[in-house]
């Protein structure tokens, strides 16, 4: 039995020798091609995908036709406010009766509910802005870094200042009119350029740290200098862990319909990108869903 076993042995290694000194010899030992990934269908009516870490286009639907942003625009305000030259993201900001008449002017948009009088630093605001979307937040922010001797100069100033880094960013089919999304009429981008402003603006770690965060309890000084604690601001954004995913900022309405700007990291491979004009809530998380999946498959 040893002897016939050792036999057949022989005759294996000798099979293969075999066959690989062919395929050596016709030259066929090359690597197998790799899977084709079928490219997603989303509802999405303009979306774009690229690969974060070298820039390169994974994914294009109408990605360069302009559509209203909704409230992804607050990307750029936070953009605006974190590309200020000596930031103290702990400097104090006294909310205005000027924010709370512009939310009653606009109907009680998205809201971080801020108190008129309470000071709260510039971080909390950036995390009011970005997690229940506060509109509130976004003005106060627009006032704090405009410039002129109004509130109508300052944040005119500001909407002015976010143009100009529009411009400077490549995001050559973007204009903003508002800084919160809340749209006087010219206020549009596209797929690619809210993505070139993501990949910019998610090299700030303060930015990474407010859009990951599920969650944010802020402590405000009030008018007599006490403490109130508000309530917990939770993050708009229910994909947050979802395979990696680590932001950025949704948006919706009546015309703008349901948008998302995302980036996510996965075992070392990073993806990026935007969906706008989504019918709904649900299409628009299974849109972006196929699009990270799609990403991961194309870069490994």
């Amino acid at each position: 039995m040893i002897t016939a076993t050792k036999g057949i042995r022989v005759r294996r290694a000798a099979s293969v020798a075999v066959t690989v000194g062919a395929v050596l010899a016709t030259g066929a030992l090359t690597a197998a091609p790799a899977q084709a990934v079928t490219t997603p269908t989303i509802t999405a009516k303009g979306g774009y995908l690229m690969n974060s870490a070298t820039g390169a286009t994974l994914y294009s639907k109408a990605a360069d036709t302009r559509r209203l942003t909704a409230s992804t625009t607050k990307v750029m305000t936070a953009k605006v406010v974190l590309s200020q030259a000596n930031l103290n993201l702990d400097a104090k900001v006294t909310i205005s009766k000027a924010v709370s008449d512009y939310m009653v002017a606009e109907g009680y948009p998205s809201s971080a509910k801020l108190i008129v009088g309470d000071k709260l630093t510039v971080r909390q605001l950036l995390y009011g802005m970005m997690l229940p979307s506060g509109c509130d937040a976004a003005m106060a922010l627009a006032d704090k870094f405009g410039t002129g001797t109004t509130v109508a100069a300052r944040t005119k100033n500001f909407i002015s200042k976010m143009n100009t880094t529009a411009k400077a960013l490549g995001m050559t089919n973007t204009h903003f009119d508002s800084f919160d999304g809340l749209s006087n009429g010219a206020n549009y981008s596209t797929p690619r350029d809210l993505t070139k402003l993501a990949r910019s603006v998610m090299k700030s770690s303060t930015f990474k740290t407010v859009v990951k965060a599920k969650s944010y309890t802020a402590k405000t000084i009030t008018k007599t200098g006490a403490t109130r604690t508000m309530s917990a601001w939770t993050n708009t954004n229910t994909l947050l862990g979802w395979n990696g995913t680590l932001g950025v900022k949704t948006g919706s309405g009546t015309q703008a319909k349901y948008c998302l700007i995302f980036a996510a990291t996965l075992n070392g491979e990073s993806v990026m990108g935007t969906v706008l004009t989504s019918p709904d809530a649900a299409n628009r998380t299974a849109d972006v869903k196929k699009l990270i999946n799609y990403g991961y498959a194309k870069i490994s």
